[in-house]
């Protein structure tokens, strides 16, 4: 008798944590493949983003447009920078403006900040091969960025971001 309740209270326990275990297999899932918090480090996309903040970065998102803020490898660091240049586009900034296959492109977010002049051909290409990316910091002068850095290739890009999480006054959608 003192065996079928022991079993019994074992089964029951087992019945309890089930649910448990489902829930942390269903957050390290998530957070694996689908969202994860990532901090910003340093001032290179200030005013933007501010050192300290957390962003939730979109792991399955990798339809990126102009402009859109990506997560990246380099060199075992998490960059956050923002998409300039496509693939087969070819990346220009003359006189503070940004110019892409030869047609300026305005970037709203920069404030007063200069951006000194850059050509593609600076970093050996004449347009921006395919698998690959031209990402900057909006801290123009304060930013190891492609420019530096050179091209950022696809499968180094963790996802991207649009949603601030903490500081609780940032909290909410990052301006394009």
């Amino acid at each position: 008798m003192e065996e079928k309740k022991l079993e019994d209270k074992k089964k029951t326990f087992i019945k309890e944590l089930i649910p448990y275990i489902v829930i942390i297999v269903i957050v390290i899932l998530l957070r694996s493949f689908v969202i994860t918090p990532v901090q910003v480090e340093g001032a290179s996309m200030y005013p933007t983003l501010k050192d300290n903040e957390i962003l939730l970065l979109k792991k399955y998102d990798h339809s990126f447009e102009r402009f859109d803020i990506v997560v990246f490898n380099y060199n075992g660091s998490r960059l956050i920078k923002r998409v300039i240049g496509f693939p087969g586009e070819y990346v220009e900034y003359k006189d503070n403006k940004l110019y892409i296959n030869d047609k300026q492109v305005k970037e709203d977010f920069i404030s007063t900040q200069k951006t000194n002049d850059f050509k593609l051909e600076e970093l050996g290409y004449d347009k921006i091969p395919e698998g690959y990316y031209f990402v900057m910091g909006d801290n123009r002068n304060n930013s190891t960025d492609s420019r530096v850095i050179g091209l950022v290739k696809e499968d180094e890009i963790y996802g991207s971001t649009n949603l601030s999480l903490f500081p609780f006054s940032e909290m909410g959608r990052i301006n394009k």
